[in-house]
C-alpha cells in the first residue's frame, strides 16, 4: 500500500487556453472578472503528481473504482492526473509495476465514462471534451531498470509517459534529495537521459539531489520536468529546489509543479497561504509559462478519522524503515493543504489567484495550459 492509497482509506468543452499560448506576466487586470467555476469548465487541469486513490475504506487495490470515487473525480474538474505506479520497492520492482499497469488498466476500463488513459497530448483534450478524468502513468525512481535501459522502451510501450530518475536516496543513476554526497548522474545516468529523450518519455528530476538536478537538466536534449515540489529559496527543504536548477529548467523549456506537502513550510501544514507564496516565487524565478501543479496528494478529500491517522502511522514507520523518509515527515504532518481539502481543490485555488489579481489566462497556464504543452513538446 503507498501513500497515496493509505491516505484514500481515511478519508466541457476545449480549453479556452490553446497549447502552448501565452499571456505577459505584467498583464493588467483592470476591468477582469472574477475566476469562477464558468471559467474552471473551460479550462484544462492538469494533477502532474497525484492519484486517483479509492476513499471508500472497503475499497482494495484491485476493486472498480467506488461510487464515492467517481463522484469526486466527476466534482474535481481535473483534466488530466499523473497516476504513480512504483516508487522503487523491495523484489522484482519491474514485475510490480508491470503488475501495476495492469490494475490500473482494469479500473480504467471499468469506469469508461469517468476515466481514460493518456497516451498522447491529443488525449488532454478528447478528455477534456469527453468530461473525462485522464490518468497518465508514471515511475517515481528508475531503480526497476536495474543497468537495462531497453526496459524503457517496454514501458513505454505499456504506456508509461513519465519516469522519474531517483527517489530521495542513491540508485545505479544519481544521488537523491537526501544523500549528502551529492556526487549527481552517473554515466547509467547521462545514458537514461539521453534513452528517456529518444523514447520520447518526461524525464522528472522531482527528489533529485541538485547536482543530480543540474547536470539531468544540462545534458538533456527535450525539456524536463519536476513535477512535484516547492521553492527552496523560500523554504530550505531538500525535497525543495533552488532558483539556480529552477530557471535552468525553464530555460530548457521545462515546467515546475508546486506540490501541496507539509516541506512548504518549517513545520506543520502548508495552509493556502503558503502554497500560494510558493507558486508566486516560482513565476518570479520561471517565468508564467513554465509553472504548474503536481499536489503529490488525491483528488478526494481526506477525512481525518483513526483509521486515517493510524495509516499514516504505518506508512511513516515503512518509510523510516527503507530509509526514504524525508525531514520533516511525522504521523502528524499533512500532506495535503486543509484550506482545500476537497475534489474542486483547484478551483478554490484559482479563485484565490482571482482575487490576488491574477488574469485569467496566468491563472489557466497554472491550472494546465503549460503542462499540456510541455507533454506535446516531449511526447510528439
Amino acid at each position: 500500500m503507498n501513500r497515496r492509497t493509505f491516505i484514500a482509506l481515511g478519508a466541457a468543452g476545449a480549453s479556452s487556453v490553446a497549447f502552448g499560448a501565452t499571456t505577459h506576466a505584467g498583464a493588467s487586470t483592470s476591468g477582469a472578472k472574477q475566476y469562477g467555476s464558468k471559467q474552471y469548465r473551460r479550462a484544462i487541469v492538469i494533477d502532474a503528481l497525484g492519484s486517483i486513490g479509492d476513499p471508500d475504506p472497503a475499497a482494495t487495490e484491485t476493486s472498480a473504482p467506488s461510487d464515492r470515487l467517481l463522484r469526486d473525480l466527476r466534482a474535481s474538474g481535473v483534466t488530466a492526473v499523473s497516476q504513480t505506479l512504483s516508487v522503487g520497492s523491495t523484489g522484482d520492482r519491474m514485475t510490480k509495476a508491470i503488475r501495476k499497469i495492469a490494475i490500473f488498466d482494469e479500473k480504467i476500463a471499468a469506469a469508461p465514462d469517468v476515466l481514460m488513459r493518456i497516451r498522447k497530448v491529443h488525449d488532454l483534450q478528447v478528455a477534456k471534451q469527453t468530461e473525462r478524468v485522464g490518468v497518465i502513468y508514471n515511475l517515481q525512481d528508475s531503480s526497476l531498470l536495474e543497468n537495462d535501459l531497453s526496459r524503457v522502451t517496454t514501458l513505454q510501450e505499456l504506456g508509461v509517459r513519465v519516469v522519474q530518475m531517483t527517489y530521495n536516496t542513491r540508485n545505479l543513476v544519481g544521488d537523491g534529495c537526501l544523500e549528502r554526497g551529492d556526487a549527481g548522474l552517473s554515466n547509467l545516468g547521462r545514458d537514461l537521459v539521453a534513452e528517456l529523450n529518444r523514447t520520447r518519455v518526461v524525464m522528472d528530476l522531482s527528489h533529485g539531489g541538485k547536482r543530480t538536478i543540474a547536470e539531468a537538466i544540462a545534458h538533456a536534449r527535450a525539456p524536463p520536468a519536476i513535477t512535484h515540489t516547492g521553492c527552496r529559496d523560500l523554504m530550505d527543504h531538500p525535497r525543495n529546489v533552488f532558483d539556480t536548477e529552477l530557471r535552468a529548467l525553464a530555460a530548457k523549456g521545462g515546467v515546475a509543479g508546486i506540490y501541496s506537502m507539509p516541506f512548504l513550510v518549517p513545520r506543520g501544514a502548508a495552509r493556502k497561504d503558503d502554497l500560494i507564496r510558493h507558486i508566486e516565487h516560482a513565476v518570479n524565478v520561471c517565468g508564467e509559462d513554465h509553472v504548474g501543479l503536481g499536489t503529490d496528494g488525491l483528488i478526494s478529500a481526506v477525512e481525518m478519522n483513526d483509521e486515517y491517522r493510524e495509516g499514516m502511522r504505518r506508512e511513516y514507520e515503512s518509510r523510516v524503515a527503507q530509509g526514504i523518509a524525508a525531514p520533516g515527515e511525522s504521523p502528524d504532518a499533512h500532506q495535503f493543504v486543509p484550506d482545500y481539502n476537497e475534489p474542486a481543490r483547484f478551483l478554490r485555488l484559482a479563485e484565490d489567484l482571482s482575487r490576488r489579481g491574477w488574469p485569467e489566462g496566468r491563472i489557466e497556464k497554472l491550472l494546465g495550459a503549460n503542462f499540456a504543452r510541455f507533454f506535446g513538446e516531449v511526447w510528439g
